[in-house]
Formats: structure tokens, C-alpha cells, sequence
């Protein structure tokens, strides 16, 4: 049993946390809101801590899953950050979706105390985190994967080291841009068997057993037809998430027209309100155009 800082406990990092805790492992947690974090320890066991540095000390890991590039170093770095708190031997892991460029960063400033780094983003959104069912994609020095990698195992279906530091961010990249393509494809055959009088539920139930099957078929293809939005994957989170692929993209000077368009389409479903909408709300600009 490992000793584990964990900071962020919004909707994935409060399940994953406690899926640590069930699994036997010794957890302090950090949250910004520490009702979050009081609430958790009632639920959980384990210790709240008051600041990201105090959820690092002594722990042989500490775990972070926060919003963007700058909330992490916001919690990682200072007087009071995660860094600090870490002892030489130890790991920092960063599920956060995040730039490839901070991974680097990170792994570099965490070298130099003689601390290992991993960025593992997750896919799997929040049921996935609930249900211990996420896909963890990983980069960094294979010491520290070989040491992370069985504790994360305890929330994961997969966990896979891609290569060096970025690795990880790279793929969830991947990953995002194809969730994306595959949404604006599904919105667009469900508006055409709508306008055709199709009974949607039986069209998905035939074809996801075919080569246009998907996880967002399965599991959005019914509700999207209803203009159902309200759970899930935000936009919000997503626009965040095709901004970081797209800006890759230009360093690399590679294409990705249709992330493009999708990132607009995207703007388009925040703009009427649906920030906060599943992002299979894809669907909403074609049915309430």
C-alpha cells in the first residue's frame, strides 16, 4: 500500500480518490474548495490537507487532476505547491488534460529534485471515473510508469505507457479530436433519420453492431435523438480540450480542418448555453438550427 496525495476532487478526481482509498492506500487530498475535500474525508477516510504542499509530504506519489495547464502550476509549483511538499524517490502523476509543453515542463522542474513525473490523462468521462473503468494513457521514464501504473490500475481498464514525457497528452489529443469527428458524423445521421421518420432507438440498435458502431453511438445515439444534454462530457471542457489539439497542431504544422470546424460548432452550442451541455449537444445546432 502506497502513501498518496491527491489534489483536485472535482467530478473525476472525487471518485478516482476514493477508488485509492477503497483500495487500501493511505490518502490525503487537496482541494481549492475545502468543503470539497471535508466532504470526501466523511465519505472516504483518509486526511484533508490545507494546501498542495501538505498533501505531498510524505507521500510516495501525489496524483493531480485539475482544469487546465495553469491550475496545475498553480498547485505543483510555489511555497505552498505539491513540488515542495515531494521527497526525492517519490512521483508526481498529472491526469489533468493538459499541453504536451507542460508535461515537459513538469517532468524537467521535477527531474531536478529528483522527483519522477508521469502525465497520464484519462478517457472514460465521469461514469467511467465512477465505475473504475477509465483508460489512462501515460508519458514518462518507464521506472516511474512501472511504479504508478499498478496503484492506477485500482480506476482503470488500461493503463499504457506511449513514450517519454508529452506522450500521454499526445494521444489524449488523438483521442479528443476523435471523439470530436465521430459526434459531428452521429448528429448528422440521427438529423437524417429524424427527418426521415426513422425510429432512431432501432436504427442505433442495427447499425452499432456494424462498422459505424461507437462508444457515442451506444451510449448517446438515443438521447441525443430526445435533445437530451444534461450529463456527461462538458462543451465547455471539450472546447478546452480541441483548443490544446488544435495549438499542437499549429506548432506541428499539421491540418485538422474538421477540428476546426467542430471547435465553431462547439462555440456555436456554448453561445445559445449549453457550455455545460454533454458534448453530443453537437446535435442541437442541427435539430433547433
Amino acid at each position: 500500500m502506497a502513501t498518496i496525495g491527491f489534489i483536485g476532487l472535482g467530478v473525476m478526481g472525487y471518485p478516482m480518490a476514493g477508488h485509492l482509498r477503497t483500495a487500501g492506500h493511505q490518502v490525503m487530498v487537496f482541494n481549492r474548495t475545502a468543503a470539497k475535500a471535508e466532504a470526501w474525508v466523511a465519505e472516504h477516510g483518509g486526511q484533508a490537507a490545507e494546501t498542495p504542499r501538505a498533501a505531498a509530504a510524505g507521500a510516495d506519489i501525489v496524483f493531480t487532476m485539475v482544469g487546465d495547464d495553469d491550475d496545475v502550476r498553480s498547485v505543483v509549483y510555489g511555497d505552498d505547491g505539491a513540488l515542495a511538499g515531494l521527497g526525492a524517490g517519490s512521483i508526481l502523476v498529472d491526469h489533468t488534460t493538459a499541453s504536451a509543453l507542460l508535461a515537459r515542463e513538469l517532468e524537467a522542474r521535477c527531474a531536478g529534485v529528483g522527483v519522477g513525473f508521469v502525465d497520464a490523462p484519462v478517457s472514460g468521462g465521469q461514469a467511467g471515473a465512477q465505475n473504475a473503468r477509465l483508460t489512462v494513457m501515460c508519458g514518462g521514464e518507464p521506472v516511474a510508469f512501472d511504479t504508478m501504473a499498478p496503484i492506477v490500475d485500482c480506476y482503470a481498464v488500461a493503463v499504457t505507457r506511449l513514450g517519454d514525457a508529452g506522450s500521454g497528452q499526445l494521444t489524449k489529443m488523438v483521442n479528443q479530436l476523435c471523439i470530436a469527428g465521430i459526434l459531428q458524423g452521429l448528429s448528422e445521421g440521427i438529423h437524417l433519420g429524424l427527418a426521415a421518420g426513422l425510429d432512431i432507438d432501432a436504427v442505433v440498435g442495427v447499425i452499432s453492431k456494424g462498422a459505424a458502431g461507437s462508444w457515442q453511438m451506444e451510449n448517446r445515439g438515443s438521447t441525443m435523438a430526445k435533445g437530451e444534454f444534461e450529463f456527461g462530457f462538458a462543451v465547455d471542457w471539450m472546447r478546452k480540450d480541441l483548443g490544446i489539439a488544435l495549438d499542437q497542431a499549429r506548432a506541428l504544422g499539421a491540418s485538422l480542418p474538421l477540428a476546426a470546424m467542430v471547435d465553431q460548432w462547439y462555440a456555436q452550442v456554448q453561445a445559445r448555453g449549453g457550455g455545460r451541455w454533454d458534448t453530443s449537444s453537437l446535435s442541437d445546432l442541427l435539430t433547433r438550427p
